[in-house]
C-alpha cells in the first residue's frame, strides 16, 4: 500500500474514533488495527494526522475510547517484546504505537483526572487473558515501561543479531542476557558493534516515548519539596527492571563515545547526515532524567547490590533504590572516568572547533544536556570529581563552560545556561586542586569575545567574569555572589596574575564601591567583602609573583581609602541614593581599559525578540549554596558550623554571611511603607566595621612611600621599573598573621534540586521540536515565555 492511502487510512481512523459517541469494545481487533496494523506513517505524520485539539475532544467527550487506544497499544508493545519482534510487520507494528503513544501522552498529563489512568490495572488485561492471571495486576504504566525496556534490546530490531544461522530459532527474548547486547563500548563494555542505522532510528523512537512517559513531572507545578519522585523514573529504575543495567550503560557509553567530527574529514557531516546525533541527543535526555534525584534528602539502601559487575564499586555501602544514580555513583575505574571525561570534554568543546575552513565541522547542539550529565556526575561520585580535578584535564571541561557563559551572557533565553555553567565552576572551586589546575598557562586560542591576555587559565576564568558583570544582562545579577564566591576560593592558590586580570578586579571593586551602589540593596556590600578576601588571600599566600595585582592595588589605592571612610551620617546615604536615580546604568564600563577583543571572536549576542525560552524557580542564596570550611595547616578542610562566631586574625567575623547578617539588616534598616528597603546609618556602621581592610592598607603604608620615593629619585614613569622593585619586594614580618583560609563549598539542597528539575525540562521540552512532543500542551512546571 502507498504510503499516501497508508496516511489516509490512517487519517480515516482517527476521525472515526474522534466522531464515535459510544464505546468501541476493546475486542474490535478490525476497528483498532487500522492504527497500527496496516499503515506505515512516520512520527511526523502522526503529529500532522492526530491534532491536539481531536485528542482533546476524545478524553472528554468519549473518555472510554482513548482509553481503551491507549490499553490497545500498550498491548501491541507488550506483545512485540514478548514475541521478539521477527517478522517486518510486528516490528511496524510496534514503531506505529510507539508513535501513537508519543503523540497521546502529554494529553493524559494534562488532565489531573486522568493523571492516575496508567497506574489503575485494567480489568482482564492479563496476559494470559484468565481471569486468575497474577498479572492482572500489572499497572498499565509498569508494562509499557517493561516492554519498553525488552524492546530496547530486542535482536534484529534494536540491536545486533548473534546468531549466526536462519536454521536456529530466534534468539528467545526471555533468556536473553542483555548485557551482552550493551549499544557501545565503554564502561563494563569492550566491544563496540557494527553501527546499523536502522536500529538507531529504532532505538530512538522508544527513547522518544520514554522520555514522554518521564514527561508527566512537566505537568505538575514545582514543589518546594522536591521529595516528589516521578513514578515512572522510579519504576523503570528498580530492580523490577532486568534491563536497568545495560541500558544505564548503553546510553552512557552511546554520549560519551560520540564523536561528531566524523573521522576527521571535514565537510563529511555534509556529505553523510549523522544518524548517531539525534540519538545520542535523546540518550543524553533521557540519561539526565533518570538521574534526577535528591541527593540532599535521600540515602535510601538499594533492594539488590548483586548485579553490578565488575564495573561498578561493590565495596561502598547500598546507594539509593534509583538503580541509574546508584551505578552512576558506583562507577570507580580509572579508564571508566578517563572514557567518560574524554567523552563529554570532546563534546563540550564541540562548538570551539575553530578551523580554517568555515562550516567545516559539525555543530552540536546538545551542551546544555552534556553540562546536566557532568554536574550529576561530579554531584553523585566524588570520586569522580576527584579523578577530574586530579589532572589538568579539568581545562577541558573549564574553558567551553567559559566559553558558553562568555558566549551566553548578554542572550535573556540562555539564562539557565549561565547558571548551570557558574554552579558548576562553583562545585569544581570547593576543592583545592582546581585552584591550582589554573595556574597552567593559557595558550588555546579559542576566539572569545574577551580582551587579549597573556596569562594563565585563572586569568581567563577572571576576564570572563568580569565580561558577564559588566556587560551581561540585569537578570545575571544574583549570580555575582557565585562568580565572586568562585574567585575567593581559588584566590590563596594563584601564583600570577597578569596585569589585565589584576585591572579587572579592581574595576570590580571600584564599581562594587561606590556608594549608591552599596546602599541600594541589602546585600550589595557582600561583593566588596568577597573581592577583599580575595586580595587578603593572594597577598597573603601567594605575595612573591603577584606583583601586577601589588601594583594595580596601589594605582587604585584610593578606593580602598574611600572604602575606609564610607560615610555613615543620613544626609550623606540620601545623597548617594539620590545620585544613583539620575545614573541608571547597572555599573560602570568605564574605568576599565577595554583592549581589543580577540581575533575571530564575534560579541556576545542578545537573544532574537519572540526566543521562546521557558521560566526557571529562583535558586537559594550564597549562605544555602555553600558550606563554609577553613582549610587547616596540613591542608585538610574542617567545616565551620554557621553558629561559630569566630574572628579572623584581621578582626572580620567569618560568619559576617548572608545567612545572618540578613537577619541583623532586618533589624538595622528600615522599610518604609511601600515596602521598599532603605539603608539607616546603622545598617552601614554594622557592616563598615567588618570590613576586612588591615591587611591592604598595612601593605599600603609600607609600599606606597618606597614606590613614590623610586618614582621621584630616578624621575620614573616607567612601570616595568616599578613592578620589577616589587616583585623583589618582601612584606615578610610586616602584614598582619595570616588569616585562616576559608573555602565556600558547594553543599547539596533541595532548592537546587527544584531549580535542576525545571531547567532540565525546560531544555528537553525546548529541544524537541521536530516532532514537537509537548508543544502547546498545558505544562506547570515552567511557564514558555518569548523574549
Amino acid at each position: 500500500m502507498g504510503s499516501a492511502d497508508s496516511k489516509l487510512n490512517f487519517r480515516k481512523a482517527v476521525i472515526q474514533l474522534t466522531t464515535k459517541t459510544q464505546p468501541v469494545e476493546a475486542t474490535d481487533d478490525a476497528f483498532w488495527d487500522q492504527f497500527w496494523a496496516d499503515t506505515a506513517t512516520s512520527v511526523q505524520d502522526v503529529f500532522a494526522l492526530v491534532p491536539a485539539a481531536e485528542i482533546r475532544a476524545v478524553r472528554e467527550e468519549s473518555p472510554s475510547n482513548l482509553a481503551t487506544l491507549c490499553y490497545k497499544a500498550v498491548e501491541k508493545l507488550v506483545q512485540g517484546a514478548e514475541s521478539g519482534c521477527h517478522s517486518e510487520k510486528e516490528k511496524q507494528i510496534v514503531l506505529n504505537c510507539s508513535r501513537l503513544l508519543t503523540r497521546v501522552l502529554p494529553y493524559i498529563f494534562e488532565d489531573p483526572d486522568w493523571r492516575g489512568f496508567f497506574w489503575s490495572t485494567v480489568p482482564g488485561a492479563g496476559r494470559g487473558g484468565g481471569e486468575d492471571d497474577d498479572e492482572n495486576a500489572r499497572p498499565l504504566a509498569e508494562s509499557l515501561l517493561l516492554a519498553i525496556a525488552d524492546l530496547l534490546f530486542c535482536p534484529d530490531f534494536t540491536v545486533q543479531s548473534h546468531r549466526r544461522s536462519t536454521v536456529d530459532s530466534a534468539e528467545d527474548v526471555h533468556s536473553l542476557d542483555s548485557c551482552e547486547y550493551i549499544w557501545e563500548a565503554g564502561v563494563g563494555f569492550a566491544h563496540s558493534p557494527q553501527p546499523n542505522y536502522i536500529h538507531d532510528v529504532n532505538r530512538m523512537e522508544l527513547l522518544k516515548l520514554l522520555l514522554t512517559c518521564f514527561s508527566e513531572a512537566m505537568y505538575l507545578p514545582p514543589a518546594p519539596d522536591s521529595g516528589s519522585t516521578n513514578p515512572w523514573v522510579q519504576f523503570f529504575c528498580s530492580t523490577e527492571n532486568r534491563h536497568a543495567l545495560p541500558l544505564f550503560t548503553s546510553l552512557l557509553n552511546t554520549v560519551c563515545a560520540y564523536d561528531p567530527v566524523g573521522y576527521g574529514i571535514p565537510y563529511n557531516h555534509l556529505l553523510f547526515s549523522d544518524y548517531r546525533e539525534p540519538l545520542v541527543e535523546e540518550a543524553a535526555q533521557v540519561l539526565i532524567v533518570t538521574l534526577d534525584h535528591d541527593s540532599a534528602t535521600s540515602a535510601s539502601p538499594t533492594v539488590d547490590g548483586t548485579t553490578t559487575g565488575t564495573a561498578m564499586d561493590d565495596a561502598d555501602p547500598p546507594g539509593p533504590e534509583n538503580l541509574f544514580v546508584n551505578y552512576l555513583s558506583r562507577i570507580h575505574r580509572e579508564e571508566d572516568f578517563q572514557f567518560i571525561l574524554k567523552g563529554i570534554a570532546r563534546l563540550l568543546s564541540n562548538p570551539l572547533l575553530q578551523t580554517y575552513l568555515p562550516n567545516s565541522t559539525k555543530k552540536i547542539q546538545f551542551h546544555q544536556e552534556l553540562l546536566v550529565l557532568f554536574w550529576k556526575l561530579c554531584d553523585f561520585n566524588k570520586k569522580f570529581l576527584f579523578f577530574v580535578l586530579k589532572s589538568s584535564d579539568v581545562l577541558d571541561i573549564l574553558v567551553p563552560t567559559l566559553y558558553f557563559l562568555n558566549d551566553a551572557r548578554a542572550d535573556q533565553s540562555r539564562v539557565g545556561l549561565m547558571h548551570i555553567g557558574v554552579f558548576i565552576l562553583l562545585l569544581l572551586s570547593g576543592e583545592r586542586n582546581f585552584g591550582v589546575r589554573l595556574n597552567k598557562p593559557y595558550s588555546v586560542r579559542v576566539p572569545m569575545d574577551i580582551p587579549v591576555f597573556t596569562g594563565t587559565h585563572a586569568d581567563l576564568l577572571i576576564v570572563v567574569f568580569h565580561k558577564i558583570i559588566t556587560s551581561g544582562h540585569q537578570r545575571l545579577q544574583p549570580l555575582f555572589d557565585c562568580l565572586l564566591t568562585i574567585v575567593v576560593n581559588v584566590s590563596p592558590y594563584l601564583k600570577s596574575l597578569s596585569m589585565v586580570a589584576a585591572n579587572k578586579l579592581l574595576h570590580l571593586l571600584e564599581a562594587f564601591s561606590t556608594t549608591w551602589f552599596l546602599f541600594s540593596a541589602a546585600q550589595n556590600h557582600h561583593l566588596v567583602f568577597f573581592l577583599l578576601e580575595a586580595f587578603n588571600n593572594i597577598i597573603q599566600y601567594q605575595f612573591d609573583g603577584n606583583s601586577n595585582l601589588v601594583y594595580a592595588i596601589i594605582r587604585k589605592r584610593s578606593v580602598f581609602h574611600q572604602l575606609a571612610n564610607l560615610p555613615t551620617d543620613p544626609p550623606a546615604i540620601h545623597k548617594a541614593l539620590q545620585r544613583r536615580r539620575r545614573t541608571a546604568e547597572p555599573l560602570s564600563r568605564t574605568g576599565s581599559q577595554e583592549g581589543a577583543s580577540m581575533e575571530g571572536s564575534h560579541p556576545a549576542a542578545p537573544a532574537e525578540p519572540g526566543t521562546l525560552k521557558t521560566s526557571l524557580v529562583a535558586t537559594p542564596g550564597i549562605d544555602k549554596l555553600t558550606e563554609k570550611s577553613q582549610v587547616s595547616e596540613d591542608g585538610t578542610l574542617r567545616s565551620l558550623e554557621p553558629t561559630s562566631q569566630q574572628s579572623s586574625a584581621d578582626g572580620s567575623p567569618t560568619a559576617e554571611e548572608p545567612g545572618q547578617a540578613w537577619r541583623e539588616q532586618r533589624r538595622l534598616s528600615s522599610a518604609s511603607a511601600s515596602g521598599q528597603w532603605s539603608p539607616t546609618s546603622e545598617w552601614v556602621l554594622s557592616w563598615k566595621s567588618k570590613l576586612p581592610l588591615q591587611t591592604i592598607m598595612r601593605l599600603l603604608q609600607v609600599l606606597v612611600p618606597q614606590v613614590e620615593k623610586i618614582c621621584i629619585d630616578k624621575g620614573l614613569t616607567d612601570e616595568s621599573e616599578i613592578l620589577r622593585f616589587l616583585q623583589h619586594g618582601t612584606l615578610v614580618g610586616l602584614l598582619p598573621v595570616p588569616h585562616p583560609i576559608l573555602i565556600r563549598k558547594y553543599q547539596a539542597n533541595s532548592g537546587t534540586a527544584m531549580w535542576f528539575r525545571t531547567y532540565m525540562w525546560g531544555v528537553i521540552y525546548l529541544r524537541n521540536v521536530d516532532p514537537p512532543v509537548w508543544y502547546d500542551t498545558d505544562v506547570k512546571l515552567f511557564e514558555i515565555q518569548r523574549v
